[in-house]
């Protein structure tokens, strides 16, 4: 059975997001890429860190994970990049677009 690949990432502001977003829909990587605007609070380095981000999340056809974290690792402005993925079971519809979309 077909599923579609949902990755999130996460990038320091908007129009690094924004340039992402495009290149990863040039390069076939990526079906849909939606955008959101983020506080996060985390620990690093023995710190408590409060930043704004945007995160990136992507739809895709699972054959592509490999290729869309070797591109996300090159690209990224992060020290150690967000990079969370699962399968997912979708609508007929939807499931086809996205492996049409992704298609050269």
């Amino acid at each position: 059975m077909k599923q579609v690949l949902l990755l999130i990432t996460t990038e320091n502001n908007k129009k690094r997001a924004k340039k992402i977003a495009k290149l990863l829909l040039k390069k076939k990587l990526a079906s849909c890429v939606s955008l959101k605007k983020i506080h996060s609070i985390y620990e690093w380095e023995g710190n408590i860190e409060k930043v704004n981000e945007v995160e990136i999340t992507i739809k895709s056809k699972p054959e592509l994970k490999n290729a869309l974290i070797v591109f996300l690792k090159k690209i990224t402005s992060c020290d150690l990049p967000q990079i969370i993925y699962k399968k997912f079971n979708s609508e007929k519809k939807y499931l086809n677009w996205v492996y049409k979309s992704n298609s050269n």
